[in-house]
Parts: C-alpha cells; structure tokens; sequence
C-alpha cells in the first residue's frame, strides 16, 4: 500500500512525471483511448493516487495539453527575438510568421490532431473557462510577433494600412487552426479528397499575405 504521507517534493514530481507521461500517451493514442488506470500503470503508481493528484480524468489532460504547448513555446518564441528575422522588411517577417500554421501542421501533426479531439472533450464535457487559465496562457501566441511585423511594414512602406489588422488576424488565425484541424481529422465525405492538404493551407497564406501587401505605384 502507498503511504499517504511522502515528501512535498517528491508528489510534485510525480506530479509532473504523471502530466509528461499522459501527454505522451495522449500524442500516440488519443485522449478517448487512455484510461487513468492506464496511465497510472505508465506512472508506477496506484489509480487511486493519481485520482487524489488531479481529481478528474479531464483535469489531468488539460495538465498535459499545457504541458505540451509549453514545450512547443518554447522552442518557437525564440526565433522570432533573432536580429536576423528583426531586420527583414516588415511583409516577409508577416510571411514568414503566417506560414508557422504549415509547420505545425507538416511538423506537429499529431499534436494539432490531438487540439482538434481536446476541443471537442471541452465542448463535450463544458469545462469552465476559469479552469483553462493556465493552459489559454501556455499556448503559442504569434500576435504580438505578427503586429510588430505589421507595425515595421506601415514604417517600411510594404503593407497596407487601410485595414482592421486585429479582425484580420483573428479572421486568418481561427480559418488556418480550423483548416488544419480538419485535414488531420481526415476524410469524411465521399467528396473529401486531402491528397492537397498542404497546397490548400499555402494557398490560405498567400491569400493572407496577397491581401496584406501594399501595391507598389505603377502596378
């Protein structure tokens, strides 16, 4: 039997061990395919230890999905605090940030796939926003990189400036997160034909950037 008393310390770890472990789980299986005695087996821990850590099945695996788009922050954020990227013309900084969506998609596949089931576990289940606090502030937020692309574009002359950038971005973000999600999801539709996934999502970001380039006098 597991004491109920042990270190401050080492709970937290298990802690963390059991978040990191579920979030692997997770990646390979899904969120519907993993139970907690599962889980709790991965972790070299009784069930009922891992109840009284995270309560709910659903508080563990918003545990995880945080932990998961942390470690994706954090090998992101950096790349765009370089002096190299900084010193591009504010429209190839716009289009290099908009395409970001393609390299979570090409290169995070399985990660977006699993955003696409959590989302519906919080629809499902009605999670409470207050209970998404730390995972909302874990999620890679490419706004403050896009508007100060946008704001060097004003200054540099190769952006328009006639436009409401934020309903832009809100406009654009949501249509590729929502693009990518279902081209993960995979084929439903007799109709449906993914073969192109990745052309479709280029072709959201050229008209992305089409529509915020500024037209040079005389063409």
């Amino acid at each position: 039997m597991e004491t109920q008393m042990i270190p401050e310390s080492q709970k937290s770890r298990r802690i963390e061990q059991a978040v990191e472990i579920s979030a692997q789980m997770f990646l390979k299986q899904g969120i519907d395919a993993v139970k907690m005695t599962d889980i709790a087996d991965a972790c070299g821990v009784g069930v009922a230890t891992l109840y009284r850590y995270f309560g709910t099945k659903t508080s563990i695996t918003i545990a995880a999905m945080t932990h998961l788009w942390s470690d994706l922050k954090h090998r992101y954020d950096q790349v765009f605090e370089t002096d190299a990227f900084k010193k591009q013309s504010g429209i190839k900084r716009l289009n290099d940030l908009m395409r970001m969506y393609l390299v979570l998609f090409d290169s995070h596949g399985d990660f977006m796939r699993l955003v696409g089931e959590f989302d519906l576990m919080l629809q499902s289940e009605n999670v409470p926003k207050d209970a998404l606090r730390d995972y909302e502030q874990s999620i890679i937020n490419f706004y403050p990189y896009i508007e100060a692309a946008y704001l060097a574009g004003l200054r540099d002359g190769t952006v328009r400036g006639d436009i409401d950038f934020k309903l832009f971005y809100l406009t654009y973000g949501h249509s590729m997160l929502e693009l990518c999600k279902k081209l993960l999801r995979g084929e439903l539709l007799p109709s449906d034909d993914f073969s192109s996934a990745k052309d479709e999502l280029t072709m959201l970001a050229d008209i992305g950037i089409s529509f915020l380039r500024k037209e040079q006098e005389g063409t």
